[in-house]
């Protein structure tokens, strides 16, 4: 959902040159390694908070910098080091299924019968079949899509413009490599204030330093949150509803990294549902599913249950109309099939067909075997995974929209016709065709930045099959950690209540449309009803307009504005709050910024991360 990267002026040249030693060295390998299961278990952290997932690329570089330079810091080249941040991207965009486990767990709190519950293997061995299956399918589309349509993959020349950085060619002045260990600093720095800030905060539980009381006056600090105390709203406290500003650096990164454009659309999102929303609901006496109507003594999960639908609707629409306003993107896409090509540095496509086989055939047997679903849905889900994947590509390489959330929702209609009713088969094989091909997006800008430097695709194939039973294994160990730890909202936690829970808007959008889906329109409140066909409209137009390239910096983010009605009014304050100070240091010092920036604020996202990961990690100990 970030804004399309654009280059600074001052961005290094990028020249492909062959690396001039083999990139799959021991030391490369450890630091891929290391780093996968880093990004791995800190990536589900960043996922719930945020309520959306951060391309992790330039952080697994700054990442592979500082391990390489610390294990052979003789022979550090940038050849090395995108095989490590290859490693590292892949295994955060299998760990970028937390968002499925989210989504189990809200359907099984939400008595529609959907009892599926995802242990830690079962949640491995699923992951890692599927997203290996996707690492696979998207070795014959290199080509395509890299060298021969040359799509841009924003995200994929960032990363290669900060491998550069890191290091700079053999005769570069000084300067430049006096920048790539002011860079390193950067982010170092980032992540240890970002850390310790997480560490002194109230719901980390590690220090409790921060009292209630040391809060300035008229203001109380709660899990983290600084709200206005005493304000209402037709007799309603706000704070409740969490309304107020968190004290965290992983939002601020955040901010500063996404853009002000798309934070400013969050932070309408947040004033709609958790100031607008409230008072009307409470001043005209909304009827609430289950009987009753909101009072002032609505609790903030009912008025996420009914705001989450206008959410739902404008997130849907919004991609697919995305979506059908790039069809000439989709029919190039199936028309250039036939000149795809494979080269002989990419993996070898004989090996391909055999894993491909493999892993189909084993991911039959794990979703009839645990999942009770048959082989032909699977089967059927595995095939319909292919154009999903195409198209999401195209689209991805293009715009740097990655639109595989809206093909999901078409995905989870298509089931809900072949399968009527059976709401585990409608989200185990719509999850299996978005696990499927999310698993190409951040594979293929791996292989954009591979290319500009003139890395060899097969070696950074390996890596990424490496990591993806890293990233698996991560995911599936640190989600039911972090749940217990932080809580989720929509899964029942009264902890939610005080505002300090993990959201995952992604998982709610996935869970609702289910549920629409299995129950039809009559199991929302009318005026939930009308809310979600007033936002679908919406959704529509704002994504026409963010069209036309001379209103889109007019036109508020549908995709901001969904994301910002489900995150923590707090957490999207926060980002806006870093939007700002990206734009101010901007403009009072723009070479600090192009040079700092970027590092800077993926210390942030990282060392909040990190330090949440440990602290559930020691508290699961027995700390």
């Amino acid at each position: 959902m970030s804004e399309p990267h654009a280059s600074s002026p001052d961005s290094p040249e990028i020249v492909a040159s062959p690396p001039p030693r083999g990139e799959l060295t021991p030391a490369a390998l450890l630091a891929s390694a290391l780093v996968a299961a880093i990004m791995g278990a800190s990536y589900p952290y960043m996922v719930l908070k945020l309520g959306f997932g951060p391309n992790v690329s330039v952080v697994a570089a700054f990442f592979g910098f500082v391990i390489l330079k610390a294990v052979a810091w003789k022979t550090y080249d940038r050849w090395q080091n995108n095989i490590v941040q290859t490693a590292g991207t892949s295994a955060a965009q299998t760990a970028f299924m937390c968002v499925l486990l989210a989504a189990f767990d809200m359907l099984r709190h939400e008595n529609v019968g959907f009892t599926l519950e995802l242990t830690p293997l079962k949640s491995f061995l699923w992951l890692t079949v599927a997203c290996t299956l996707g690492v696979l399918l998207a070795v014959p589309l290199r080509r395509h899509f890299i060298v021969d349509e040359k799509l841009p993959f924003a995200d994929g020349i960032a990363a290669a413009e900060t491998l550069i950085v890191l290091d700079p060619p053999r005769d570069a002045a000084a300067d430049r490599r006096q920048m790539a260990a002011q860079a390193a600093w950067a982010l170092m720095i980032g992540l240890v204030l970002s850390g310790l800030l997480m560490l002194i905060r109230e719901d980390a539980k590690v220090i409790n330093w921060l009292k209630e009381g040391w809060a300035p006056p008229g203001e109380v600090l709660v899990a983290g949150v600084v709200v206005a105390k005493g304000w209402t709203l037709a007799g309603l406290t706000v704070a409740n509803m969490g309304v107020g500003v968190s004290y965290g650096l992983l939002s601020i990164g955040s901010g500063m990294l996404i853009g002000l454009r798309v934070d400013f659309s969050m932070i309408l999102g947040g004033v709609l549902a958790w100031i607008v929303a409230p008072y009307f609901l409470i001043k005209y006496g909304a009827h609430m599913t289950g009987g009753g109507v909101f009072t002032s003594e609505a609790t903030r999960t009912q008025v996420l249950f009914w705001v989450m639908w206008p959410a739902t609707g404008m997130l849907v629409a919004g991609g697919l109309t995305a979506l059908a306003l790039k069809w000439r993107l989709l029919v190039k896409t199936f028309t250039s099939l036939k000149t795809m090509k494979i080269d002989g540095v990419d993996f070898p496509l004989a090996w391909v067909g055999i894993g491909v086989g493999v892993c189909t055939v084993l991911l039959c047997l794990v979703q009839y075997l645990m999942f009770d679903i048959p082989v032909w849905m699977t089967m059927a889900a595995t095939l319909l995974s292919l154009p999903l994947m195409l198209v999401g590509l195209r689209v991805l390489g293009e715009t740097s929209w990655g639109p595989i959330s809206a093909l999901s929702n078409m995905m989870q209609g298509l089931f809900a016709a072949v399968a009527p009713g059976h709401i585990a088969a409608n989200m185990v094989a719509s999850g299996t065709t978005g696990t499927i091909a999310t698993s190409s997006e951040a594979i293929m800008q791996d292989y954009k930045a591979g290319h500009l430097i003139g890395s060899t695709p097969r070696s950074m194939t390996w890596a990424q099959l490496m990591s993806v039973p890293i990233g698996a294994a991560c995911v599936s160990w640190i989600y039911p950690q972090l749940v217990k730890t932080y809580g989720l909202d929509g899964t029942g936690d009264a902890r939610c209540e005080t505002i300090h829970c993990m959201s995952s808007p992604i998982s709610r959008k996935w869970a609702g449309f289910a549920r629409i889906l299995k129950e039809g329109a009559s199991a929302l409140p009318s005026s939930a009803l009308w809310a979600l066909a007033i936002f679908s409209v919406l959704g529509v137009i704002f994504t026409v307009l963010e069209a036309k390239p001379n209103l889109r910096k007019f036109v508020p983010s549908p995709t901001g504005i969904g994301i910002g009605i489900l995150v923590p009014f707090s957490v999207i304050a926060t980002m806006f709050i870093g939007g700002l100070v990206a734009v101010g240091w901007k403009r009072a010092d723009q070479r600090s910024h192009d040079k700092f920036m970027v590092p800077l604020a993926s210390g942030f996202i990282a060392g909040e991360a990190l330090v949440a990961t440990v602290v559930a990690l020691y508290f699961i100990a027995g700390g």
